[in-house]
């Protein structure tokens, strides 16, 4: 999976996503609806709230689908775009892992938002998909953020456009892809914090069981035994609490039970250990600093009234 060029990788996600004109910053605020949809934040965080209950998978799905549509073309929900040719992000076989249930609380909150005759059709789908995710991390126990608000969605989706990390990626190639995005490593380590919430099917790291040396063997059996029971259709929680968000991912971690490769790698490799023991030992240095890296992911790509529109329904352009 990983055998793409890296300069070509690097180079699709610098030109879609890095490059930002400083007026679509700029336009990004926390109180953008203070006067057109003044309830906005608590709408979407009932919301949230319902869908979390109907849904353990809700949270970290949401979460999860923030960070996919903001590292491909930018914070622009055109991941949530449905094509009728099939021709869309979402359908592109790097995201076929994101769940369901994560595009149904961001189409939910949209209904909710759109419920309230001041609100309707005024609020954009990536707003309501980054304050989601918000809501995802405050009501799974972790920091609460104020969200950045001012983005129009995107028009276009295409499945060309998805260029994103794989499992089993090395330091380096992490570090290219999220460089690509303006992050540095110790940004890195911390946005990838986020995999304390939820879980990951068994083909995402089956490869490493048996053969992966840095894997606690007793975590290797238990694997084994879960994939093997379930061929194709098992899964596993990312760390011991997988709904709550908080820094046992990286004492996970520490102790080699990282269940991605790409998780491993952040402590395995010497370069990017320092970052991981920083947040094991210490859960409020991982908050503050996952809440800098969201807010900055939040910023990429972001669209303006001359290059996106307020979609109407999440799904399909205007």
């Amino acid at each position: 999976m990983a055998s793409r060029k890296l300069g070509l990788f690097v180079a699709a996600v610098v030109s879609a996503a890095a490059f930002v004109p400083p007026s679509a910053v700029a336009q990004l605020r926390t109180d953008y609806y203070a006067s057109v949809c003044p309830n906005l934040e608590s709408i979407v965080r009932g919301s949230v709230r319902q869908s979390m209950a109907q849904s353990q998978i809700s949270a970290p799905a949401a979460l999860r689908l923030f960070f996919h549509d903001c590292a491909i073309t930018g914070c622009d929900a055109s991941i949530m775009i449905v094509n009728s040719n099939g021709d869309d992000e979402w359908r592109h076989s790097d995201n076929q892992s994101l769940k369901r249930e994560g595009f149904q609380t961001v189409l939910s909150a949209k209904a909710a938002v759109d419920g309230d005759p001041q609100c309707r059709n005024k609020v954009s789908c990536a707003d309501i998909l980054a304050l989601a995710a918000r809501e995802s991390v405050v009501q799974s126990g972790g920091p609460y953020y104020q969200v950045e608000l001012g983005r129009y969605d995107g028009r276009v989706s295409t499945r060309g456009s998805v260029v994103l990390p794989h499992v089993n990626f090395n330091l380096d190639q992490l570090n290219a892809f999220f460089s690509g995005l303006g992050f540095n490593q110790t940004e890195m380590v911390a946005l990838l914090g986020a995999h304390t919430l939820g879980a990951a099917d068994c083909p995402f790291f089956q490869y490493r069981i048996g053969s992966d040396p840095s894997m606690d063997q007793g975590l290797a059996s238990q694997l084994r035994a879960t994939c093997g029971a379930n061929p194709g259709g098992g899964f596993a929680f990312l760390d011991p609490s997988p709904g709550g968000f908080d820094n046992a991912f990286y004492r996970n971690l520490q102790g080699g039970r990282g269940l991605l490769g790409t998780d491993q790698v952040l402590y395995s490799d010497q370069r990017s250990r320092g970052a991981v023991d920083a947040y094991a030992a210490n859960q409020g240095a991982f908050f503050a600093d996952f809440v800098a890296a969201v807010t900055k992911l939040g910023r990429i790509g972001v669209k303006t009234a001359a290059t996106g529109e307020i979609r109407r329904d999440c799904r399909f352009p205007n």
